[in-house]
């Protein structure tokens, strides 16, 4: 069977051959030639269909009674949802029920349930976990260049630059398809620099690592651009013709201090000088970052300093330029533009905008006035949860209790929930937890497109039947809309007659898909957006010409120097950051269903300095029990001097005493509401002193 990767955003293309025998079946797995990942497959990718095919997938609906799942049938579950919904809507009016969808669902499931929440349920709480994963790139986007689309240029284009930088980045293990870009780049004679707190497989690559202390990008950029500035690296007609905003930079960075920068991010002067002169005198160049500068409480402006570098030295809209976030999620992008965040609807159209309203309720025919306004951001509706305003939340293919920041809070909310509704493949945390558990097909059988990290909107073709009492997401959110009396604005056959309707809703908006079609799809592997028409080719390269701002320009920004929201003390020592491990992939709820990948990484751990270690009579490879100011998990210690002497990593894949967002920081990026995960203040110790 054709397919592509469940996983990440490159989304690479399989097939997957299957061998009847006697006593089991055997599965083959063959990459297939594309465009992204060239015909490249990771270890995550070749054992995918192992969770596909797990004995642990949902295989009927379950209801809780007294405290144990019991299986019902659909007509039963569809029933409890109706009587649940209806009394709480009459009770406490529709925002009292809340949606929170997944990065992973297919452009045609996030468009409808976003239409689900706003038509059925008439609600304007719903969010999702992709909210943790891009906000702070996909606002600074915006508001630069006036259109947020994960790379603003084609992978094809990474190999012609000079130098590139690769901020926050650890794509060795999040993305490895993509490393041969990198590898030919430096064969080509690109200078790479890498920032990250820790060395890493992609650090590895690097010419220059600049190991900056947690959560002081924003400041290690100042003092780049200072450098460039100063030492005359501006391309000073492309800043003086395309952006707005130059002079007010200037200014500002007159007042940077290089010294006081060097000593604020650990970073020490030469490299810091090293790197803006590297970045500066290349002809072409490319800056990528990713959820080490994003996740931050002010990744936002962050990333927009990181914008103001490629901008101010002209390295944008040309040939081996160009600016990337690495989208985390498989549909990542995809998920964001049609409908699931909280101020959008499809086309990436803004819900507060009166025109946009009205074009998008005369598709759903509907009237302007019937749409809900903004709702509130992912973290901020488990506050809403906590304070009881949403009683009861619908979950479609996402793990709020393991992903959300100050988990044991996020977890206390969820208990106070009169009906909890999860969606998903396996029986995750989060769904434990639930009063109604619907179980979802799998990549392998459910059909659809997602749009990957470039904006390049694929089709995963899937011809694997599903089980017996299984259901499309789509199909689950069509029957409960036609339970409700809405079965006239969700009578959908298809996937594909979803995306035809998409396709219309996104005409005209900045993620224009109007001019693709799934045989357009199928006969040209893939189509960038926008793509206004059907003999439109879709924009490969964007800002050649212009910005997507009224006038054409893109925005400068004079960004201050800014300190993690919380700091290290005498009780909490150590700074906390989080991350990806090669073997999985989230919370891990489908990679730790395969055997091969839980193999490789069945338990959380904690990376430490070994004269850190020593300091606090941390012996490796023992139990460690890690504390912040919200609680504590307990993992194993792996000793490494690839780490900063005052930074620790936990990776972000398991749950309930290893999940490491039990302590995380729910402190909120202001503009983008993006949680400050990548850096807290935390205490470590043997478990045996614990106890």
């Amino acid at each position: 069977m054709d397919t592509q990767c469940p996983f990440c955003s490159v989304q690479c293309k399989m097939q997957i051959v299957e061998h009847f025998g006697e006593k089991r079946n055997t599965y083959t797995v063959l990459p297939k030639p594309n465009a992204a990942s060239e015909g490249r497959l990771c270890i995550k990718g070749m054992n995918a269909y192992q969770h596909a095919l797990s004995s642990e997938r949902l295989a009927y609906p379950m209801a809780k009674v007294d405290g144990e799942f019991v299986r019902v049938s659909w007509e039963e579950a569809y029933r409890l949802i109706h009587s649940n919904f209806t009394q709480l809507e009459q009770q406490y009016g529709s925002d009292a029920i809340g949606v929170y969808g997944g990065g992973s669902l297919t452009n045609e499931s996030a468009y409808l349930l976003g239409k689900f929440a706003r038509v059925a349920l008439r609600t304007k709480y719903i969010d999702y976990n992709g909210r943790f994963c891009m906000s702070a790139a996909a606002s600074a986007g915006n508001k630069a260049f006036g259109i947020d689309r994960g790379l603003t240029n084609q992978l094809s284009d990474i190999p012609l630059a000079r130098c590139i930088i690769l901020a926050g980045t650890n794509i060795a293990e999040c993305q490895p398809t993509l490393m041969p870009y990198f590898t030919r780049a430096k064969e080509n004679g690109a200078f790479i620099i890498a920032i990250d707190p820790r060395n890493t497989g992609t650090t590895e690559l690097a010419d220059l690592h600049l190991k900056v202390k947690p959560g002081m990008d924003a400041a290690l950029v100042n003092g780049m651009l200072k450098v460039i500035v100063d030492d005359g690296y501006v391309d000073e007609g492309f800043a003086k013709e395309r952006t707005n905003g130059f002079g007010e930079l200037k200014e500002h960075l007159a007042n940077v201090d290089l010294n006081d920068i060097a000593e604020m991010t650990g970073v020490p002067l030469e490299q810091i000088r090293g790197a803006a002169e590297a970045f500066g005198k290349a002809a072409t160049g490319m800056v990528f970052t990713a959820r080490g500068v994003e996740q931050q409480t002010d990744g936002y402006m962050a990333v927009r300093n990181f914008l103001n570098m490629a901008l101010i030295t002209g390295k944008i809209g040309k040939e081996g330029c160009g600016y990337g976030a690495i989208t985390g999620q498989g549909n990542g992008q995809g998920g964001r533009e049609h409908g699931q965040k909280a101020d959008q609807l499809p086309g990436y159209r803004s819900i507060e905008n009166p025109a946009d309203r009205a074009y998008i309720a005369e598709v759903w025919g509907v009237q302007p006035d019937e749409l809900p306004g903004k709702g509130v951001s992912a973290y901020e509706m488990m506050e809403k949860v906590h304070e009881e305003e949403i009683r009861a939340l619908f979950v479609m293919g996402s793990n709020p209790i393991v992903s959300n920041p100050n988990a044991n809070f996020v977890e206390e909310g969820l208990r106070k929930l009169q009906f909890l509704v999860v969606a998903d493949m396996f029986l995750s945390e989060t769904a434990r937890m639930a009063d109604l558990i619907l179980p979802t097909s799998s990549y392998l059988e459910n059909e659809g497109t997602l749009t990957n990290l470039e904006g390049r909107v694929l089709l995963r073709e899937a011809s694997r039947v599903v089980l017996d009492e299984v259901k499309h997401d789509w199909e689950i959110l069509c029957s409960i809309a036609e339970t409700l009396g809405k079965e006239s604005y969700f009578s959908y056959t298809a996937a594909e007659q979803i995306f035809e309707e998409l396709r219309v809703a996104s005409r005209g908006g900045i993620a224009d898909y109007y001019g693709i079609t799934y045989d357009r799809l199928r006969k040209e592997e893939g189509v960038y957006w926008p793509c206004p028409s059907l003999d439109h080719p879709g924009e490969k390269r964007l800002f050649e010409t212009s910005f997507a701002h009224p006038g054409g320009k893109a925005d400068l920004i004079a960004v201050e120097n800014h300190f993690p929201a919380e700091q290290v003390s005498g009780e909490f020592p150590l700074y906390l950051t989080t991350g990806r491990v090669l073997s999985h992939y989230l919370t891990g709820v489908q990679t730790r269903r395969s055997h091969t990948l839980a193999a490789r990484s069945f338990e959380s751990f904690m990376e430490i300095h070994p004269a850190t270690a020593q300091k606090y009579r941390i012996e490796d490879d023992s139990l460690i029990r890690l504390e912040s100011k919200r609680g504590g998990i307990v993992v194993r210690s792996k000793l490494t001097r690839e780490i900063r002497e005052d930074t620790v990593f936990v990776p972000m894949h398991w749950g309930d005493i290893q999940n490491v967002n039990k302590i995380t920081n729910q402190a909120l990026d202001p503009t983008c509401r993006m949680p400050g995960f990548k850096v807290c203040a935390v205490n470590a110790r043997p478990l045996v002193e614990s106890v």
